[in-house]
């Protein structure tokens, strides 16, 4: 399910842009991959039931809230600058933005069904913040298949594409490409170590708000360091409050949501 996440949430950019792309898949992928893991464990009820648990599902629609206001800042940019997607498709990026956020959520029920592993890797005596490594292992290479399979089958199958005729163009820059692709790739990984961190630290009853703060948070650093490398600077006033204003939205959705795991 991740791995088909992933390459949906480049198609997505590529028919909706970068704003309203990420804007939809994140949002979906949050609401499902938070609120699906207590559904499927029977759990959901139950947290109507206290005052943590009601307080905790107010922060997860508290960050939907401010994920679509930074979604909307976004939008804002892009008509501000002229910027529009080359291959802008409201139909099929609209599709393809569902089965990312829906699909893309499988690594939240991944590390959920990945609990044994967890607990085994404690019986051995491992540091309760590395007990989730072990498991990425099993996830991330599910994840690296079904890309694989797809840059693979693109190259096969696609007749403007060619193994050799793109490598070959490459080569030039071959040493930077493969020297930025390692940069990314662990980069990209390091989200997830700490993510196994921040999980081992959330009470058991609340572990699925995890996916919540991981989701929200990625919206709010993107927009934290677009600002700092002066993606804004020629926009006005307007998007730059409508995204500041998003990103304090969603600071107040993780406050709640630590509120409703101390009650």
């Amino acid at each position: 399910m991740w791995g088909i996440g992933n390459i949906n949430y480049g198609l997505t950019m590529r028919y909706l842009g970068m704003s309203m792309g990420i804007g939809i898949a994140i949002g979906i992928t949050l609401v499902v991959g938070t609120l699906m893991t207590p559904l499927l464990q029977g759990r959901f009820v139950e947290l109507f039931s206290s005052s943590g648990g009601r307080m905790t599902l107010l922060g997860v629609f508290v960050a939907l809230i401010g994920v679509g206001i930074v979604t909307r800042a976004g939008l804002l940019k892009e008509r501000a600058l002229g910027i529009n997607a080359e291959e802008f498709n409201l139909k099929k990026g609209l599709l393809l933005a569902v089965i990312c956020g829906i699909f893309s959520a499988g690594m939240s029920f991944a590390m959920d069904a990945a609990k044994p592993m967890h607990e085994a890797a404690a019986a051995l005596g491992i540091d309760p913040l590395y007990v989730g490594l072990p498991s990425y292992v099993v996830i991330m290479g599910g994840g690296a298949l079904v890309n694989l399979a797809y840059c693979f089958i693109r190259l096969a199958f696609k007749s403007e594409l060619s193994i050799r005729k793109d490598f070959a163009i490459a080569s030039p820059l071959l040493i930077a490409n493969i020297a930025f692709a390692l940069l990314g790739g662990t980069m990209w990984y390091l989200q997830f170590f700490f993510y196994a961190w921040g999980h081992a630290r959330i009470p058991h009853q609340y572990d699925f708000v995890s996916w919540m703060l991981h989701m929200s948070l990625y919206v709010l650093c993107g927009g934290l360091v677009g600002l700092m490398m002066k993606e804004w600077k020629s926009v006005g006033r307007r998007p730059i409050s409508v995204l500041s204003l998003g990103c304090l939205v969603i600071i107040i959705a993780a406050n709640i949501v630590g509120l409703g795991m101390a009650a």
